[in-house]
């Protein structure tokens, strides 16, 4: 019996305390942050947004695509690309991409 226990304690441990390799630094509790990806030179005076939402973990949904950005800022050229995301608890996630230029 107390290996059982042994063995739901360290499989429970390792799926708590493993994680998916992402590009942006993550809290278990809760993320919020901004992120440069790209910067071509001075920000331009326009912004567009496009987010993509997660809940649970299980769906993600929306476009956040360079492309869905400059359309929402009405941008032809792109300056710079921050990547903006908060996570609580992997309960509900906002992944935005952020465009600027002219």
């Amino acid at each position: 019996m107390a290996r059982r226990i042994a063995l739901l304690v360290i499989v429970s441990a390792s799926a708590l305390l493993a994680g998916c390799a992402t590009y942006y630094p993550t809290g278990t509790l809760y993320t919020e942050g901004q992120m440069g990806v790209q910067a071509n030179g001075n920000p331009g005076n326009k912004e567009g947004k496009a987010c993509m939402r997660s809940i649970l973990g299980l769906v993600a949904y929306g476009d956040a695509s360079v492309d869905a950005a400059k359309r929402n800022g009405n941008i032809q050229n792109v300056d710079t690309i921050d990547y903006d995301v908060r996570n609580f608890l992997g309960i509900y996630g906002k992944y935005c991409l952020v465009v600027r230029g002219s």
